[in-house]
Parts: structure tokens; sequence; C-alpha cells
């Protein structure tokens, strides 16, 4: 059937406003909105109650690109260099060692129960060797799961920067069986080309940007989004051009960027979070478009045993492995092992057989969408109970918007958090001069019922005031807390 362009368009905005009302009904239901997006798609599908057929890989392909490239991007914006410097190593470790012994790990259970051979298992286990940016981002922020010891930057950090490896080994395994020419060999020269020149790239490119940015001057500051839009493609399909890795030096580039100052940067963050939403819905549902369920059904059982293989074997052995050089507790380790969500990532990088003409590339694809449907069912629903469960989990003290909103001056030193004073608060009652208050924070603002006020020395604390407080660090917002007595 052939649509129109008004047809598609149509089309495109109801899905699009569909998925937008799914990410609604995700904070009620408890269900991961990347898992309704998914389903959005899905029920949109030749399979489901919209009938429309769509089988462009090519097309998938391509805007899961650049949709995991901006997304990528954003996450890099919002890494601090500070809450990722003392967990470098060992997001590395999981980023690198442990996305290679997955797809091993996998690669050989695969060739052992199935028909597939080694070299097939092995591609298998490339593709879904990764953890998945959006999805990791998507549910540890909307639901503002609180972790103690770093854990929260070391999950952020690992399934930002771990998409390289994967693709990596997804591209060369594609190309071991393709090609009668290439060998194993071949593919280490290449994997120390990519990883400097995308790291390289990277860091130069945002170096770069930020100088643009800082001197350009342009006249309209609509344009700066646009600016900053150009670069940040720039960055990833010149990397590429240059036989780099493009996801490293989008995500690179995104943290020299969000760890400097530049114009606008605050209002060109909140601009890059809605970009990255926009490419979760477009990506997550297109790609719920271009299975058909029915096809699933004969792979059922084979794609449930590598999905449990892989939640429950191959991800911890790899955690376990990579990090045994580093001290960290069991419960750390168990706790990094269950959030090794599967999500856009895999069922992009699926496509890359198909596109190749592997054998066997349709089954794995519907394979793997399966080992996604489970990951985010299983463990995307329950990343808070288990945290509760291993004891890592802590209470809500931040917030990550806002109910005072304020544009301020950028400054990487100064810290700006809300929090509200609960019932058992020792600071009930008490002035805010005889709160002992560290010298280094200053309570911006108090919300209190509808109305703001703007406090002095002689302003007393009530129960469910709200406070805006500026610290000279996030180390000062514990100081600030237990002052509060709100830990």
């Amino acid at each position: 059937m052939n649509f129109t362009f008004q047809e598609i368009l149509l089309g495109c905005s109801i899905l699009l406003f569909i998925g937008i009302l799914a990410s609604k009904a995700s904070g009620k239901t408890g269900l991961p909105v990347l898992l309704l997006f998914l389903s959005v798609g899905m029920l949109a599908g030749s399979d489901g109650i919209g009938g429309i057929y769509f089988d462009n890989y090519k097309a998938a392909e391509s805007l899961g690109a650049i949709s995991l490239a901006l997304i990528i991007f954003s996450g890099g914006l919002d890494t601090k260099w500070e809450s990722i410097k003392p967990i470098l190593w060992r997001g590395i470790s999981l980023s690198t060692l442990s996305v290679l012994l997955t797809a091993l790990a996998v690669g050989i259970f695969v060739s052992l129960v199935s028909d597939f051979t080694l070299l097939e298992g092995l591609l298998l286990g490339s593709i879904v060797s990764s953890t998945d940016a959006a999805a990791v981002f998507s549910i540890l922020r909307t639901k503002n799961i609180g972790l103690k010891r770093n854990l929260r930057p070391t999950l952020e950090f690992e399934s930002g920067s771990n998409d390289p490896m994967a693709y990596f080994l997804t591209v060369g395994m594609t190309g071991l069986l393709i090609s009668q020419d290439s060998s194993i060999a071949t593919l280490i020269p290449s994997f120390f080309i990519q990883m400097i020149v995308g790291s390289v790239g990277g860091f130069l490119m945002g170096r770069v940007s930020l100088w643009i940015i800082n001197h350009i001057k342009l006249e309209n500051d609509g344009l700066y989004p646009v600016l900053t839009l150009a670069l940040a493609v720039l960055t990833f399909a010149g990397t590429n051009f240059l036989n780099g890795n493009g996801f490293l030096a989008i995500y690179i580039a995104g943290i020299v960027m969000g760890n400097n100052s530049f114009i606008h940067k605050k209002s060109l963050i909140r601009f890059y979070d809605g970009i990255a939403w926009l490419m979760q819905i477009l990506l997550f549902i297109t790609l719920g478009l271009l299975v058909f369920p029915r096809q699933i059904v004969p792979v059922l059982g084979i794609g449930l045993l590598i999905s449990m293989f892989l939640i429950f074997v191959a991800r911890p052995l790899s955690v376990f492995l990579s990090l045994v050089f580093f001290r960290m507790s069991v419960r750390e380790k168990v706790y990094i092992s269950w959030v090794g969500l599967r999500g856009a990532v895999p069922i992009v990088f699926a496509t890359y057989p198909l596109l190749a003409g592997v054998e066997k590339a349709d089954v794995m694809f519907h394979i793997v969408f399966l080992i996604v449907l489970t990951s985010v069912i299983l463990q995307g629903t329950t990343l808070g109970i288990v945290a509760n469960w291993l004891h890592l989990s802590v209470p809500e003290k931040l917030r990550k918007k806002s109910a005072l909103e304020l544009e301020l001056a950028d400054n990487e030193k100064n810290a700006l958090t809300e929090v509200q004073i609960p019932s058992h608060s020792k600071a009930v009652g008490k002035t805010i001069v005889g709160l002992n208050f560290p010298k280094t924070s200053l309570i911006v603002m108090i919300k209190r019922g509808g109305s703001y006020i703007t406090p002095n020395g002689a302003t007393e604390i009530k129960q469910g005031d709200t406070m805006l407080i500026m610290s000279a660090d996030e180390q000062e917002i514990d100081k600030v807390h237990q002052v509060l007595d709100i830990a």
C-alpha cells in the first residue's frame, strides 16, 4: 500500500502523540516507558490493530544511528566529571572488558544450545553485549532511583560508553561472516584505530565546539540549538568518515562540553533532553513497527533461554570478572549485574547483519527483540525493588526538576538543589539563624503552600517547606541534609 506524504505525516504525528501519552501512563502503571513505546509501535504494525506494514531495515538503521548518537550526546552533556572521576577506571572496564566477556559467553552458549555456528553465536552475543543508554538513563532518572556508593554514575557511565565496543564487535563479526578474507587478527588493529580516532576526535571536537559557541556571537539566540546540533552531528559523522568510532566521539564531546561553560548552557541542555526524548520515542516506535510478532513465536523457546542465560549468567559473570581488581562489595556487583538493561541499541545493531545479508539474520533479529522485551519487563520494572533488597537505595532527597525554576549563570562550582522538610525533621520550628547552616550554602527561596518566601535569619522553618538551596559544591549537600535532618 502506497501512502501520500500527508498521510505519512498524519500517521507519524499520531504515533508521536500516543507515545507521549504512554510516557505519562508509565508513571501511574510503573511500567518502563520504553516498553510502552515499543508496544505502541507493535500495535500500530502489520500484526497489530494499526495494520501499518513496515520492513525498511535501512531506514530503521539510519534512524537508529542518529537517534542513538543524539541520546548519547545528551547523556554526555549531563554527565559531571566530578561524579565519574572516582569511578572512571571501573566504568572503562565495564564498558570494554565486560562487553567482550558477555559477547563471548553468550556466543559460546548459543552455539551449544542451537543450530547457530560459533561465529553466528558470537555475532548474536555481540549484538546484545552492551547495556542501553536510553533505557538506563530513562529508568534511573524518570523513577528517580537514588543509589549509594557512586553506583548511579557507574551505571550511567557504563551505559553511555559501552555502545562503541558493542558496535565494533557487531560490525567485526558481521564482516567475518560475509567475507572469506577477514580474520579475527584483522579486527585488532581496527579496534585500536576506531577507539583512538574516536577518543581524540571527540575531545578535539568538544573543545572546538566550545570555542565556536562562545565566540561566534549569533544575532538570533534561537540559532544556538541549531549550531550545537550541527556540531554534534558533524562530530559523529566526521569521526565515522575517518574510520573512528562515532558513538565514542559524540559521547566524549558531550562530556567535554557539559563540564565547561558556554553560552545558553542550561537552556541548551534542556533542549537536548527534549531531543533525546523525541529520539527515544521515534526510535522505539519505529523498532516496534519493524517487528512482526508472529515471527517471534517460532523462536520463543530459544529466545527466552538465551535471555535467561544473559541476565542470570553472562552479565553477572562478565561484571564480576571485569571488576575483580576494584574494591566493591558483592552486593554492589550484584546490583550492577542486574542493571544490565537491553533496549534500542541491540535492536538497531541487529539490523546490520540483515542489511549485510548474513544467513539467519532474520532469526537473530527476532531473538534480539525478545531478549530486549524480557530485559525491560524483568529488570526494568524491578530496579528500585532490587536496590532496596540489597540495601543500596537512599531516601529521595533531590529532584531532577525543581518546582522553583531559575535560570542561573553557568557555574560548575555551585550546586542548586531542592529539598522538602519532613515532619520528623529537627529543623521544624527553628529559625534559619538557629540551624547552624553550612557557611558555604545559602537558602535562596522557600515555597510554603502556594506562595514563595524570601528567607532571612528570622524565618521559621515549618513542616512541608520546600527549600531551594545553593551550595558551594555537591559535597556540601550532605552537610545540608544533616543540618535539616532529612537523611
